[in-house]
């Protein structure tokens, strides 16, 4: 059964934002890893620009090439080394290409209600997780993904 959209918003009701630490992250359906954030997500369009003939007063824009940055992903350190395996892998020239999915959940957690699919993401730069023995903090590591398009995906389906 297709996923219903959500009811329109009708005017004068307040519609709060999504939480911000509700997201999961899959890469291919297989990495675990336990990802406190993500940062970076965009698409950046060049601006072309120009002045038509005879509008010399006047500059005009076109789009020009499309860029998608590195999206930075902050994941706790534990047993599981396949996320820096696979920048090694990468590292040794064999660049295994994932698709990278970015789900935004509702409230409870349990739906989609937003994803970006990043397509053909591969690992670029890895940082390890800063040590300090007076800290007490989580051991945190950040894992930079090159990506080649990105698309929101509008299908909103129960999380698993």
């Amino acid at each position: 059964m297709p996923a219903q959209p959500p009811p329109a918003v009708q005017p004068g009701v307040v519609v709060d934002p999504y939480r911000a630490y509700n997201f999961k992250l899959v890469i291919d359906g297989v990495v675990q890893g336990h990802f406190t954030r993500v940062d970076d997500l965009g698409v950046k369009i060049d601006r072309i620009l120009f002045r038509a003939g005879g509008e010399n007063s006047t500059v005009r824009t076109i789009p020009g090439q499309v860029e998608y940055p590195p999206v930075t992903l902050h994941f706790g350190l534990t047993d599981s080394t396949e996320l820096v395996r696979w920048l090694f892998a990468a590292a040794e020239g064999r660049v295994e290409r994932r698709h990278v999915s970015l789900a935004m959940l509702d409230d409870a957690g349990a739906t989609e209600v937003r994803r970006w699919n990043l397509i053909d993401a591969w690992p670029c730069e890895w940082f390890g997780a800063p040590l300090d023995t007076l800290g007490h903090e989580l051991a945190i590591e950040t894992l930079r993904l090159a990506y080649d398009r990105l698309e929101l995906d509008d299908a909103r389906a129960p999380v698993a």
